[in-house]
């Protein structure tokens, strides 16, 4: 039955948990890790087609820039003997992980090298373990645990994350997506392989200490639940998400919440692993990099004095001087930020899109934080069975706000290093890889 699809896959993980000391990435104040709540994990699948072989990963990391993906993927290609285009690493984005390059706080070039270098062991393992695999595929829901973050308030304006039950808010802008996807790989004599994808933002815990965030959950309650099987837990769009329901009877966070959001997402997949389908044709394995340009967004040159004063005054801790509270404050200060970075940067940025095709499935990219509707308009305009759309893939440049959402407002546009619409070119450029492949 598995000869049939001449496919084989192959699976591998690993621990990538940093020593204590290390700075963690997330927020704009610095955080060193002093503990473990869960371990950090990278989790490898490989598929063969007989002519060709990728690897696709999952990461519990925030993210990984373009530049130290390239770094990694390199390894990796160079260890496996794949392209450097057939090497997948997708970021959970766990906001409770480690800073892995030098931006606002310094990461650990030692960790870094062993956990490349244990990506590639991953990697040739995963390759080793292939095994005759045939597909199947379903889709549910998880209700309830991703809510739209950006909300128009009575007064007209745009506000990110504007507080639990803030009596000024109208409603919020965009509704989340809750499709839980799920893709069940078959292999003969081995574990079989549960691929899950669900979109909303791992910041539910904070704190110093590691966790995979709910991402662990989601894993650990699978894997648990049915007997000899890997779960391997892919974050979609989530960029204008997080779990906060802004009902006060309702709200939610912390290790307790982030352990609800896992079971939730556990429980979507248990209730549809009976009613997979098979998924014909499976028996081509292709990949693809699609890089696109974009316009850096360098914002208006006569408020610069005014962002480094506010970075200025942030780093020195002295925030109470910066005339703004609660997500204003943060907004402010990540745009000032942001027009510091890109100053001295040309106009126009490249952006990686990449895309794994096994058969009727694919795999797709997105090198940093895309916002709900971009994963809609990629799947909407599949061809494919079934389409896993991952944030923070083989790079981590920022949001990728809707072209609407720079005339709205907010946290996402006002911090993103592109302009207005990078989200609609996102969309074209993934759509165009699946018609070459």
């Amino acid at each position: 039955m598995f000869l049939l699809n001449n496919l084989k896959v192959g699976f591998a993980r690993v621990d990538i948990t940093p020593p204590f000391g290390i700075h963690m990435q997330g927020y704009y104040h610095e955080r060193h890790a002093d503990g473990i709540l869960d371990p950090l994990l990278a989790s490898a699948v490989a598929f063969n087609s007989g002519e060709k072989t990728a690897v696709v990963f999952s990461l519990d990391l925030i993210g990984i820039s373009q530049k130290s993906s390239d770094e990694a993927r390199n390894i990796i290609a160079e260890a496996s003997g794949i392209p450097y285009e057939a090497v997948f690493l997708a970021c959970t984005h766990t906001h409770t992980g480690p800073v892995i390059e030098n931006r606002r706080y310094s990461g650990d070039p030692e960790y870094n090298n062993v956990m490349f270098r244990k990506l590639a062991d991953a990697a040739v393992t995963s390759i080793r373990d292939m095994v005759p695999a045939e597909i199947k595929v379903a889709k549910g829901e998880a209700k309830n645990i991703a809510f739209i973050r950006r909300f128009k308030m009575k007064n007209g304006r745009t506000q990110t994350n504007p507080g639990v039950g803030n009596p000024e808010i109208d409603h919020p802008i965009g509704t989340p997506d809750e499709s839980v996807q799920l893709v069940q790989i078959k292999r003969e004599g081995k574990n079989e392989i549960l691929l899950v994808n669900f979109q909303v933002h791992p910041d539910v815990i904070g704190g110093c200490k590691f966790s995979a965030d709910y991402p662990g959950f989601v894993r650990r309650t699978v894997e648990g639940a049915i007997d000899n099987a890997y779960c391997v837990y892919f974050n979609g769009a989530q960029g204008d998400t997080n779990h906060y329901n802004l009902d006060p009877k309702e709200f939610g966070t912390g290790y307790g919440h982030s352990r609800h959001m896992g079971y939730t997402i556990a429980g979507s997949v248990l209730q549809i692993y009976s009613k997979t389908k098979p998924v014909e044709g499976c028996s081509s394995v292709g990949f693809m990099q699609n890089n696109i340009t974009v316009p850096i967004n360098k914002g208006d040159p006569d408020y610069y004095p005014t962002a480094l004063k506010y970075i200025e005054l942030h780093d020195a801790g002295k925030d109470d001087e910066i005339p703004f509270k609660g997500m204003e404050h943060t907004t402010v200060i990540a745009e000032a930020y942001r027009m510091r970075n890109v100053k001295d940067w040309a106009d126009d940025y490249t952006l990686y899109l990449n895309a794994i095709k096994i058969g009727d499935i694919v795999i797709t990219g997105i090198p940093g934080e895309p916002f709900t509707d971009i994963g809609r308009g990629v799947k909407d305009n599949s061809p494919c069975k079934a389409t896993i759309v991952c944030c923070c893939a083989n790079g981590c440049e920022g949001y990728y706000p809707m072209k609407s959402a720079y005339d709205e407002g907010g946290y996402e546009a006002r911090s993103s290093a592109f302009k207005g619409g990078v989200a609609e070119k996102i969309i074209d450029g993934i759509v165009w890889m699946f018609d070459k492949l």
